[in-house]
């Protein structure tokens, strides 16, 4: 294994490790000790994440549509010389299959409504839609230049959620190493790793949601 695998397993691994700590401390909202399967799933209870149930249900409509019609990846994802609206359409399919799929819309149904909570739901959409698109863009301009999918805009979710846990956040120990997150994606960004740019997008507009306009939804 080289040092560019090294290092973009590596740094897959601080996210997905880190990023579901986060997760389970901002679900258990930091002071109770539900088991985190459990406190996920209450994200989804009353009052329902709006936002995160449409952005779910929206992405399993075009998922369920790309297996019925999968000429529809084709016609949406990134392409070399492509248009430039591809790099909005290239969220809406997953261009490497039912492995992809399945993990993305579950890694969304997981981030989703936790991110909505903390954020409010339209900075949740507005932080998916915006890193989601500008690692399309710049994946586009040169760093992968054809595929598709939303796991940069997750990734952007995460992103947010670490730096406004950084911020925010109420165990102390896991304050101190969320920056570890963003400084995964600027390593990932300079292995042009597209799910770097999400990241770093997602983080940056976290830093400037930390302090809430209105008071979030009830855990």
């Amino acid at each position: 294994m080289n040092m560019h695998s090294v290092l973009l397993y590596g740094c897959a691994a601080v996210v997905v490790v880190l990023g579901s700590r986060l997760l389970v401390a901002l679900a258990a909202k930091d002071r109770d000790e539900t088991p985190p399967p459990l406190a996920l799933l209450r994200t989804w209870r009353r009052p329902v994440p709006i936002a995160a149930v449409g952005l779910v249900a929206t992405m399993v409509v075009l998922g369920v549509a790309q297996v019925v019609a999968p000429a529809m990846i084709d016609a949406l994802e990134r392409h070399p010389h492509g248009a430039w609206w591809r790099a909005v359409t290239a969220l809406m399919v997953q261009s490497s299959g039912w492995p992809q799929l399945l993990f993305n819309l579950a890694a969304l149904a997981v981030v989703a409504p936790v991110a909505e909570r903390h954020l409010g739901p339209w900075r949740m959409l507005l932080v998916f839609a915006t890193s989601g698109v500008t690692a399309q863009a710049v994946s586009m301009a040169g760093w992968s230049l054809q595929g598709g999918g939303d796991s940069v805009a997750i990734c952007g979710l995460v992103g947010a959620l670490a730096t406004w846990y950084a911020v925010r956040g109420g165990v102390v120990a896991l304050r101190r190493v969320a920056p570890l997150i963003p400084a995964a994606g600027l390593v990932l960004c300079l292995l042009t790793n597209n799910h770097g740019m999400g990241l770093l997008v997602g983080c940056t507009l976290g830093a400037g949601l930390a302090i809430p306009t209105r008071p979030p939804l009830a855990a």
